[in-house]
């Protein structure tokens, strides 16, 4: 089995402590090599100046290609468009191109009234510009906001042929649902790259609990065995093991690359990479 390409999330930071955090998940991740780094919007678009900052940064001072999150919520047309150009004039050629999550006290997402109604639309301006390689959202799992599996289908075709290269999934539990939702997509004739979303399980309450608010299926038996790690104190130990087999599986099933989510916690992720024989480069220098 051939190790896989990488990408990794990363989240921007709210205060001194999370900066450092992330600057640490960056040094520890950076030497495995990832195809390109995501940063994050918040829900509502709470933290567009911080994700434009760090993606920025990272840009310059990293190595690292950098792909910018950028999303319809709470903001025009122009607004979105000049974040945009902010980008590339910073020579970020990477964006993630999503909807948006609604602020969290909102009973769902509302366009602004001068801004783009859903992605396609921002995907599509994007595009026009031709400064960017976009990536897009999908879903695996049935997204809460869709009526079937066929709907979501429809619409991720959508995206990819408003100029979108790739899309980028949601976390899942099984591989199979991965590959259910891999072959609708294919039969539905779409020929481009589904990279699927890996989340290594750093707190099993955190994870159910985001799970359930994007419709992400909780198999039982992830269920019952997390609750028994979390008793016995073996919860890492677990995580690091489910994650390792569903990646396991996934490559064994013609995936080659795999894109995960970090929630700037990298020790979980470096350890999975390492068991699926992703490792860092080491330059031999001054060997007499």
């Amino acid at each position: 089995m051939s190790a896989p390409e990488i990408s990794f999330e990363f989240f921007p930071p709210r205060n001194i402590e999370a900066t450092f955090r992330l600057w640490d998940t960056v040094q520890m991740l950076a030497p495995l090599k990832p195809r390109f780094v995501s940063v994050t919007y918040g829900a509502g678009g709470t933290t567009r100046d911080l994700t434009r900052d760090v993606v920025a940064t990272l840009h310059k001072h990293s190595g690292l290609r950098t792909a910018a999150h950028l999303t319809c919520v709470n903001a025009s047309r122009s607004e979105t468009l000049k974040i945009a150009q902010d980008f590339a004039d910073a020579g970020v050629r990477d964006i993630v191109a999503l909807r948006g999550d609604p602020p969290k006290d909102a009973p769902g997402f509302v366009p602004h009234p001068t801004g783009f109604a859903h992605s396609v639309e921002l995907i599509k301006a994007l595009a026009k510009t031709g400064n960017f390689n976009i990536r897009v959202g999908a879903y695996p799992d049935t997204h809460p906001e869709a009526s079937s599996l066929a709907s979501d289908i429809d619409w991720l075709k959508r995206k990819l042929d408003a100029g979108a290269t790739e899309a980028l999934t949601q976390f899942f539990f099984e591989a199979e649902t991965f590959f259910r939702f891999r072959d609708a997509a294919a039969k539905a004739g779409i020929d481009q790259a589904i990279v699927p979303g890996i989340l290594p399980i750093e707190n099993w309450k955190g994870a159910r609990a985001f799970a359930k608010r994007c419709g992400t299926h909780i198999p039982s038996w992830v269920d019952e065995a997390f609750t028994k790690a979390t008793r016995d104190n073996r919860e890492d130990l677990l995580a690091t093991a489910l994650c390792t087999e569903l990646c396991s599986d996934l490559i064994e099933g013609g995936v080659e690359k795999l894109h995960f989510y970090t929630l700037n916690r990298p020790e979980l992720t470096r350890d999975v990479c390492f068991a699926l024989g992703v490792t860092p480069e080491v330059k031999l220098e001054h060997v007499a």
